[in-house]
């Protein structure tokens, strides 16, 4: 069975860092890409940043410079500096043989991330 686990989200203050941590199992993940998306209340799913199975880093523009995504074999994790209002919102990380990650990826549950100002 697939299982994608998210921790490491919580309440902080505008300027605060947060590690997010994702761990996949039930399979060999080593062919996958490996990413975060963030969904804010009544907005659609975003991606934030991915790692490829060739350990090549991608972040989208507006959190480049304060996020980082690296990854460790089936792990991901996704280090949120300088965290900003906007940033507020749930994290899930997913993992698909595409960078796609579309219908055929696999999600984990999500973890909030609420940044108050």
């Amino acid at each position: 069975q697939v299982q994608l686990v998210a921790s490491g989200g919580g309440f902080v203050q505008v300027g605060d860092s947060l590690r997010l941590s994702c761990t996949a199992s039930g399979r060999d993940f080593s062919n996958y890409h490996m990413a975060w998306f963030r969904q804010g209340t009544g907005k659609e799913r975003k991606f934030i940043a991915a790692v490829s199975r060739n350990m090549v880093a991608f972040h989208t523009s507006s959190v480049q410079g304060r996020f980082i995504v690296s990854r460790d074999n089936n792990k991901v994790f996704l280090q949120m500096n300088s965290l900003k209002p906007e940033d507020t919102g749930v994290y899930s990380c997913a993992a698909d043989l595409s960078m796609s990650f579309g219908d055929g990826a696999y999600w984990g549950q999500g973890t909030q991330v609420t940044v108050s100002s």
